[in-house]
C-alpha cells in the first residue's frame, strides 16, 4: 500500500509542477495579449465587409443575437445568411430581424441537403460565392457582439500581411444552471488561456469557430471552404491552411460573447466532450500534453496520498497542496476574465474555473475512449487528421 502511494504522490507532484508551469505561461501569456496592439478601432481603416452567418434551426434568443450584427457602427457590410433550406426556422428568424433594419443589405441563401459530414461547410461556401466584398468575417450562430465588433475585426487587416483574424470569446450561461456555468467558465477561461499561451509561444496556427475573419484571396489560396468538408474542426484547418501558406493569423484583442445552448447535465457533457475529441484529432500531440496543465486533479491526488502516508504534519502539507491546485486556478481565472475577455462579474469564472478543471482531466481520458462524437442531432466518427464520417446513432 505505501509504494502505491508513493507512486500516486509521485504523480501528484509532478502533475503540480508541470500545471504550475503551465500557470505561470498563461499568466505571461496574459500579460502579452493586454500589452499588444492587437485590435482598437481603426477609423481610418474601413474597406467593405461581408458578414457570413451559417444557420441551422431555432435556437434560444437567437433573434436577439443576430439582431447585434445589424446594430454596427460601421459605413459598409452586409450580411448573409444561409441554412439548407429556405424554411429553416433560423432564415425564418434572420428574416425577422432584417425586416427592423432595412438600411442593412441582407442576403438569404439555402445549401441543400449535406453532400458532405460538415454541412456548415456548403453554406460557407454557397455565401462566399454570393458575397459581394473581399474581406470575409465567419460568425456562429450562438454569439452576439458589440457595435464596434466589426470594425475591431477588420483593424489587423491594415497590414497586408494578415491573412485570417480571430477572436476570443467569454462563455455567456445565458439560462442559468450550474452546469450551463461551468461551461461557461471553460470558455472564457480554459479556451482562451490555452489560445494565448499557444499564440505566445508558436503564433496563431489555427482560428477560433465563433470568429473567423478572411481576405478572399487567401480563401482562393486554400482552395475556398469546400476541402474542409470532410473536417470536423473546420476553424482550425482554416487558420492553420492560411498560415501555412506565410500568411498572418492575429488573435484580436476584441473578446465576443459565446452563449451557452446547453442549461442541463448531459447535454453540456456531451457538447464538452466533443471539444475534446476534436481537438485531440486535430492537434493529437497539444492534445497529449494538456493533460499535464490541469491542477487540480494532481492536487487532489498529492492531498490524498499524503494523508494516506500518515505522517501528522503531512496533513498540512496535503492541505496546502490542495490549496495551492485551487488557488492558481482561480488566480488564472481572475486574470483571464478580468484582463482578456472582460468579463462583467468574474467571479462566476474564479469559483467555478477550479471545479471545472478538475472535470476537464475526466474530458481529457475519455477524449481516448471513443472516436464518436453527436453534432446537431447526428452522430460521427472521428477519424486521422479530424476527419469524420457520418454513422448510425
Amino acid at each position: 500500500m505505501k509504494i502505491l502511494l508513493e507512486f500516486v504522490l509521485g504523480i501528484g507532484l509532478f502533475g503540480m509542477v508541470t500545471s504550475t508551469i503551465y500557470t505561470m505561461l498563461a499568466m505571461l501569456a496574459v500579460r502579452r495579449f493586454v500589452g499588444c496592439g492587437h485590435g482598437g478601432s481603426g477609423a481610418s481603416f474601413e474597406p467593405a465587409v461581408s458578414l457570413l452567418k451559417p444557420l441551422h434551426g431555432a435556437e434560444p434568443d437567437l433573434e436577439a443575437h443576430l439582431a447585434t450584427f445589424f446594430q454596427q457602427e460601421y459605413p459598409d457590410y452586409e450580411i448573409l445568411f444561409c441554412a439548407r433550406q429556405l424554411d429553416d426556422a433560423g432564415l425564418v428568424a434572420a428574416r425577422r430581424v432584417a425586416a427592423r433594419f432595412p438600411n442593412v443589405p441582407v442576403q438569404f441563401l439555402s445549401s441543400g441537403e449535406p453532400t458532405v459530414p460538415n454541412a456548415k461547410i456548403l453554406s460557407l461556401e454557397r455565401m462566399a460565392e454570393a458575397a459581394q466584398h473581399d474581406l470575409l468575417i465567419i460568425s456562429d450562430s450562438d454569439v452576439r457582439v458589440d457595435p464596434n465588433y466589426v470594425r475591431d475585426v477588420v483593424a489587423p487587416f491594415a497590414d497586408p500581411k494578415v491573412g485570417a483574424v480571430t477572436c476570443l470569446y467569454r462563455g455567456v450561461a445565458a439560462q442559468g444552471g450550474l452546469w450551463s456555468r461551468i461551461e461557461a467558465a471553460a470558455m472564457s477561461v480554459e479556451m482562451s488561456a490555452g489560445v494565448l499561451v499557444a499564440d505566445m509561444l508558436e503564433g496563431m496556427k489555427f482560428a477560433l469557430g465563433p470568429t473567423m475573419a478572411i481576405r478572399r484571396s487567401c480563401l482562393d489560396e486554400i482552395g475556398g471552404f469546400l476541402p474542409m468538408g470532410d473536417y470536423c474542426a473546420d476553424d482550425f484547418l482554416l487558420g492553420n491552411w492560411v498560415a501555412e501558406r506565410g500568411h498572418t493569423v492575429v488573435l484580436s484583442r476584441h473578446a465576443i460573447d459565446h452563449v451557452v445552448l446547453h442549461a442541463s447535465f448531459w447535454p453540456s457533457m456531451q457538447h464538452q466532450a466533443r471539444w475534446m475529441k476534436s481537438t485531440r484529432f486535430s492537434r493529437p500531440k497539444g492534445h497529449l500534453g494538456t493533460a499535464l496543465t490541469f491542477s487540480v486533479p494532481f492536487g487532489l491526488l498529492t492531498a490524498v496520498a499524503l494523508c494516506g502516508l500518515r505522517p501528522f504534519h503531512w496533513f498540512l502539507l496535503a492541505a496546502g497542496a490542495l490549496l495551492w491546485s485551487v488557488g492558481t486556478r482561480m488566480l488564472l481565472a481572475f486574470a483571464v476574465s478580468r484582463q482578456v475577455v472582460m468579463e462583467k462579474s468574474a467571479w462566476a469564472s474564479v469559483l467555478l474555473y477550479p471545479v471545472r478543471d478538475l472535470l476537464g482531466i475526466l474530458f481529457w481520458a475519455a477524449s481516448y475512449c471513443s472516436r464518436k462524437v453527436l453534432w446537431r442531432n447526428e452522430m460521427y466518427l472521428l477519424e486521422k487528421a479530424g476527419r469524420m464520417r457520418r454513422v448510425a446513432r
